[in-house]
Formats: C-alpha cells, structure tokens, sequence
C-alpha cells in the first residue's frame, strides 16, 4: 500500500507519501497561501524521491475542509485531477480531525475541541477523542458557530487558530469547567492526513474520485468577498 497525502485547507502546504509501516516522505511549505504555486512541485518531488509513479497508489488522501476556501479548493481540485489520471480512489479527510490528529501527534492530547477561525466572527468546531486505533474521532458533529455559540460547544481543550476566539470562562457552563489553555499553534500537516487515510484505506474506506469535494460549511462561501453578510 502506497498512499500520497496532500494538506492545502490551512493556508500552507504540504505532502506526505506513505505505505502501510512509515512515512517515504513529507515535506512542508510554510509560505503563507502559496498553496497553488507549491503543491504540485511537492508531489512530483514526493513521487521522484520515492521512487514512485502515480499508478503506484493505492489511494489520494487530501484535506476537504472546512479551512480556507481556496486551500480547501486547491486540495480538492488537485486530488481530483490527479485520481481521475490513474483511476484511483479518493480519501476525503476532515480538516477538523486532521487538526485533532495533529494534537495527539504534537502533544499526546487524547480528547480536544478542534476550532478553526472562519471569518466573520465565526468560527469550525468539532470535538475528538482518541480511539482504540490510535485515532482522532469526532463525537459531535462539526459546525460553523459564533464564538458565543462555540464556547459552550467546547467540551476539551481547544486547539487550533480559532482557540483563542472562544472563552468558555465568561460562560457558566459545564464547557467552560472542562476547558483547558487553548493551544493557536497547533496545525495540521500533509503527516495527519496520511495518518488518518492509512487507517482508512486498511478497512478501504475510500470514494472515486468524482466525490473528492470540498466541505465549507458556510452555505455562502462561493461568494465574493463585497457579497458576503447581504441578505438573499
């Protein structure tokens, strides 16, 4: 099993090539929405260091979201393309539990509320708990909330570059007792991807590639910028 990873949903890039035991390789740009220029020089690198043609995979897993709208976009459109090239099946991954997954990677964190700032004083939110495989699960289902809202839908603690939007301790609730020190500095990469998708393809919990789509959330997010927060 060969599985190539892409991670373009949190305005950086990067790509992670692994089989069933390790990682062939990973690679990160930091470049802060360069996604569109680095992404595919990444994976041609990833396949000629690896030693690897694209019919060699067994699947495409990308991030799809919710993030950025043109980093979610990217990263559809490339998995895409590039699985309709060979046949390949797709693995969709959630922004939110790549986050999570980054979490339990970076820190040993076994239980965290996801947050991802969207905007317009709004914010993604998921909570996760580690599973028996070593994986990040959602228990709840992932939403576009106000920060008001996104405090008492906090149940652990909160990570990512929404964490610091929502404050769970001017809130008297059960949410804010069981929060903990936000952690903005935690993002997921190309490595949580991977890792997520490896156990997916083992059960080949996968889709063709017509269904590698981007999830927004946000109902309006095709809009132009001038467009948005006008009534229908």
């Amino acid at each position: 099993m060969k599985l190539l990873a892409l991670e373009t949903a949190n305005e950086q890039c990067s790509v992670s090539l692994i089989d069933d035991a390790q990682e062939l390789y990973f690679q990160l740009d930091e470049r802060t929405k360069a996604q569109t220029q680095t992404i595919l020089p990444l994976i041609e690198q990833a396949l000629l260091q690896t030693n690897t043609q694209l019919a060699d995979l067994t699947a495409i897993a990308f991030s799809r979201g919710p993030g950025s709208f043109s980093g979610v976009r990217i990263n559809a459109a490339v998995a895409q393309a590039l699985a309709w090239s060979q046949d390949l099946p797709v693995i969709p991954v959630s922004s939110l539990q790549a986050l999570a997954q980054a979490a339990y990677r970076l820190n040993g964190l076994e239980q965290v509320t996801a947050v991802l700032d969207a905007r317009m004083q709004e914010v993604y939110i998921a909570n996760f708990s580690l599973d028996e495989q070593g994986m990040m699960q959602a228990i709840d289902d992932e939403k576009l909330l106000s920060y008001e809202q996104a405090t008492a839908y906090c149940q652990f603690t909160a990570i990512g570059s929404g964490s610091e939007l929502i404050k769970p301790t001017d809130i008297d609730s059960e949410a804010a007792s069981n929060q903990h020190t936000s952690n903005v500095n935690i993002k997921a990469t190309a490595q949580d991807i991977a890792t997520i998708a490896r156990v997916c393809a083992a059960q080949q919990k996968w889709v063709d590639a017509e269904y590698a789509l981007p999830v927004y959330l946000r109902d309006d997010a095709w809009k132009k910028i001038p467009e948005q927060g006008k009534a229908n």
